[in-house]
C-alpha cells in the first residue's frame, strides 16, 4: 500500500539524512517518551485519523493499514536501533511529529486512489 511507493523510499531517505539529529543526543531527553514510543503514538495517532476520515474503509482495508504501520515501525526501529530507547528531545519530538504527519498524508494519498 505505501511501504512499496517511492514516496515511502523518499521519506526514509529524508530519516536517514537527519539521523544526526537523533545520534547526537545520548540519554538527555526532555520529553518523558523515548523516540521509539513517540514515533508509536505518532503514528498510531495519525492512523487513527485516517481511518476516521475514511469511515468507508472495509475490514481488510483497515487491516491493509494496520500491516503497512507494522512494517514503518519495524523499518524505524531497525534504522533507529542504537537511539530508540534514549528520551526524545525537543527537536526530536518536532521532527517525529512532522514526520508521522508525512506517513499520514502517504495513506492519504493511496486512500484516495483506492476509492477513485
Amino acid at each position: 500500500m505505501v511501504t512499496d511507493k517511492d514516496g515511502y523510499i523518499h521519506l526514509i531517505q529524508y530519516l536517514t539524512e537527519h539521523l544526526g539529529l537523533f545520534e547526537a543526543s545520548e540519554a538527555g531527553g526532555v520529553a518523558g517518551d523515548t523516540v521509539m514510543e513517540l514515533f508509536e503514538e505518532q503514528l498510531a495517532a495519525q492512523i487513527i485519523m485516517v481511518c476516521g476520515q475514511n469511515p468507508s474503509l472495509t475490514f481488510a482495508e483497515r487491516n491493509m493499514v494496520i500491516r503497512e504501520v507494522d512494517a514503518i515501525v519495524y523499518d524505524l526501529e531497525e534504522i533507529l536501533a542504537k537511539v530508540a530507547n534514549h528520551n526524545a528531545t525537543q527537536e526530536q519530538t518536532l521532527f517525529i511529529t512532522e514526520f508521522s504527519g508525512l506517513i499520514k498524508n502517504l495513506f492519504d494519498q493511496e486512500i484516495a486512489k483506492m476509492q477513485a
